[in-house]
């Protein structure tokens, strides 16, 4: 039996995360989307922490909201171009939207009914999580982290590429109007 605090709890921050989300999908304005995503983040972490995913959690605030989201934000209130023109996004792509929507429900629900292990383990971890995370990404996962580190490279060299200036004025492969 969960205590009714926690649940009362965990369906605020749920509510928070969805509705959050859809004010950033839905908004035209794209600071406000960009604010709303702030709230969104600090939901998704705070349902980590309900899941007991501490490190993912704290992974989620100084990564998510600490780097993109900041980065984000600079990005769009740093532009000429926006602080210029109407920041209204004219373009509503409902028919794919809607059909990626179903679909993932479609599996969400499929899972969610075919799935008999939904109660938690009666075993409880032994140390930290942080400790565990650390062992097995430096053991067993070196490979497939080091995959990702050189993957990560490469789309950062690629980016550096992309935003090089030109002798010609323009950046990367794209003309400027």
């Amino acid at each position: 039996m969960t205590n009714p605090t926690y649940t009362a709890i965990f369906y605020l921050f749920a509510a928070i995360t969805v509705l959050s989300a859809a004010f950033v999908v839905f908004s035209r304005n794209i600071i406000y989307s960009a604010f709303s995503l702030l709230f969104t983040f600090f939901g998704v972490a705070a349902l980590y922490v309900f899941l007991s995913a501490d490190f993912i959690a704290v992974t989620q605030v100084v990564v998510y909201v600490g780097g993109i989201l900041v980065l984000l934000l600079f990005g769009v209130m740093f532009t000429n171009k926006v602080m210029t023109t109407d920041l209204k996004a004219d373009v509503l792509n409902v028919v794919p939207g809607a059909l990626l929507f179903l679909g993932t429900l479609a599996g969400l629900l499929y899972t969610f009914y075919t799935t008999n292990g939904w109660m938690p383990s009666e075993t409880m971890l032994e140390g930290s999580v942080v400790e565990r995370i650390g062992f097995e990404t430096m053991s067993r996962f070196v490979l497939p982290f080091e995959m990702a580190s050189i993957l990560l490279l490469a789309a950062l060299i690629g980016a550096a590429f992309l935003a090089r200036y030109d002798a010609k004025g323009a950046r990367g492969n794209s003309e400027q109007p």
